[in-house]
């Protein structure tokens, strides 16, 4: 008779133990981070190709392009653009770009990958949507980017937007 590792048989007792069961996580793996006016934003972990954090010498000014682009980043061989989040927003608060490293959230869409400069990553976390409500006191350039927010503190009036980063990438902002 082959016997099982303990790992896989044990005596049976030890798979309902409370150290090894596992708790499964409710709603869906999102990106939380900061823009510059210290608004903190989601995004489905599902659209995000990759988070990177890098020199600011990195990124290649284009001249005559958009004031929302940072400029060029070369992303595994590929040339993408780099946006500040924050102005692409309709923020007035530019990113600081005189620092060490700038963290770049890389979004993707069928072959359409564009890199989002972002203030500070805050971490990943498991949100669920249907807890999402109707984005409140939103400025105009913002809706159509917004799919809901949760509300984090009432009294504090502090929330969390989740956008839709496919509504990111097909926007006509990137023309002008």
């Amino acid at each position: 008779m082959v016997k099982l590792p303990d790992f896989l048989g044990g005596s049976g007792q030890d798979h309902f133990r409370p150290e090894f069961q596992v708790e499964s996580p409710e709603g869906e793996l999102h990106l939380r981070f900061y823009i510059p006016s210290h608004q903190e934003f989601a995004l489905p972990a599902t659209g995000i190709r990759e988070v990177i954090e890098l020199s600011p010498d990195r990124i290649t000014p284009i001249p005559n392009a958009s004031g929302l682009l940072l400029g060029t980043l070369n992303l595994r061989g590929r040339v993408i653009w780099v946006a500040d989040l924050g102005q692409f927003l309709g923020q007035v608060t530019p990113l600081n770009t005189d620092k060490a490293e700038i963290p770049v959230i890389a979004i993707e869409e069928q072959d359409t990958i564009v890199g989002l400069a972002v203030e500070q990553i805050g971490g990943m976390d498991w949100l669920d949507i249907q807890h999402l409500i109707a984005p409140n006191n939103v400025p105009d350039a913002m809706a159509p980017f917004l799919r809901g927010e949760w509300l984090l503190d009432a009294q504090k009036n502090q929330c969390l937007r989740l956008l839709d980063q496919i509504a990111i990438l097909r926007s006509a902002r990137w023309a002008g």
